[in-house]
């Protein structure tokens, strides 16, 4: 019989579970297998990206918890061999439609993030209590997943549950045009031969990502050297950060513009890029980077850095908030770098391939290593 694998997502906006879910869910489909993305809403940045062999269901939902009886008819209706989810509500969601459509489909969950920090800044009520009901129904999935060993063990402890039901499986990061794309042009006067190094950073504009140590990294690094700054992303810290760069007086040193379609580009030319986040999951960015061949500095934070990095093989390991040694090593990158190719060669083991076929393995019950 012919596997029908459907994918269950909030929406396709912008955010990083949502790009790599779109890449597993594209390349499941290069491999000719019939993939579904089941949306709450089918909206978002990323719907322009669904490859063509990929049906659409948009269940029409406001929101994840009404969607629940839509996919339980779904479910009971297209009868998938396997559904998979990511970020904790809509796990919950998947997990209380499959109860309720008694379906014979396998239901596997994703992890996207150090659980038990987000736990504390969930937003919406449904969110809240998603997370407080993880113990009781994260069980009842035939399949968890984790992006990195450190969201594994976080959630086995916040969950109660035993470490070996959740599986680590990389992140499908490198992608066939992630090359095609960091090769196009930028046109911006900071990539000019003979312009002063860029030092970047990549991620929404919010106070887990500590653009606001960033800036203050920076102004340390810029008192010694002649450098530039450019964040990528938008969030809510946007005015306080602008404001910052203007206390510390970076404004002709530092940008911030927006989301960028093609950020490969940009961090194929940046010197550096760096990671100040206070919590992650598994950081795509400093993939990202590295398959493009360029420098990474990442605070040591909850979740993936030091596993990307190897314990600060491919690239330096910082304590979070900490402004000195963020700012040394840094300039410690700039002056003696890990080679380009040795940093493409560890990016390879984010391969879209290499998640595809261990993702396939545990939605079709096979042993996922």
């Amino acid at each position: 019989m012919t596997p029908k694998i459907a994918i269950f997502l909030q929406n396709l906006a912008g955010g990083g579970a949502e790009r790599m879910m779109l890449n597993l869910t594209n390349g499941i489909a290069e491999r000719g297998i019939n993939v579904t993305l089941v949306l709450s809403r089918a909206e978002g940045a990323y719907l322009a990206d669904v490859a063509q062999g990929v049906r659409v269901v948009d269940l029409g939902a406001r929101r994840t918890l009404y969607s629940v009886p839509f996919l339980a008819r779904y479910l009971r209706r297209e009868r998938p061999t396997a559904l998979l989810s990511a970020l904790v509500h809509v796990n919950v969601a998947a997990i209380l439609a499959a109860r309720l459509a008694r379906t014979k489909a396998r239901i596997v969950i994703s992890e996207r993030n150090t659980i038990s920090r987000n736990a504390g800044s969930a937003a919406s009520t449904f969110v809240r209590l998603a997370h407080r009901s993880v113990p009781w129904l994260y069980p009842l999935a035939d399949g968890i997943v984790a992006v990195s060993q450190g969201v594994a063990k976080d959630l086995a402890r916040f969950g109660r549950l035993p470490l070996d039901r959740i599986v680590a499986i990389n992140n499908p990061v490198v992608i066939g045009s992630l090359e095609r794309q960091a090769s196009e042009p930028v046109d911006h006067p900071w990539f000019a031969a003979g312009a002063p190094p860029v030092i970047l950073g990549v991620g929404r504009l919010t106070a887990v990502k500590d653009f606001a140590t960033l800036l203050r990294v920076f102004a340390k690094v810029r008192r010694e050297r002649t450098a530039k700054l450019m964040i990528l992303g938008e969030g809510p810290e946007r005015r306080a950060l602008e404001a910052l760069a203007q206390e510390l007086d970076l404004t002709q040193d530092v940008e911030m513009p927006g989301f960028v379609d093609n950020p490969y580009a940009v961090m194929a030319r940046a010197a550096v890029l760096v990671l100040s986040s206070r919590w992650e999951g598994s950081p795509n960015v400093l993939v990202e980077a590295m398959a493009c061949g360029t420098q990474v500095v990442a605070t040591d934070c909850p979740g993936g850095p030091a596993e990307i990095l190897v314990n600060g093989r491919f690239g330096r390991l910082v304590p979070v908030g900490d402004s000195r040694r963020f700012a040394e090593a840094i300039k410690g990158a700039l002056d003696d770098p890990v080679s380009a190719e040795q940093l493409r060669k560890r990016a390879g083991d984010f391969a879209v391939e290499r998640s595809v076929s261990r993702y396939l393995n545990i939605l079709l019950g096979e042993t996922a290593n």
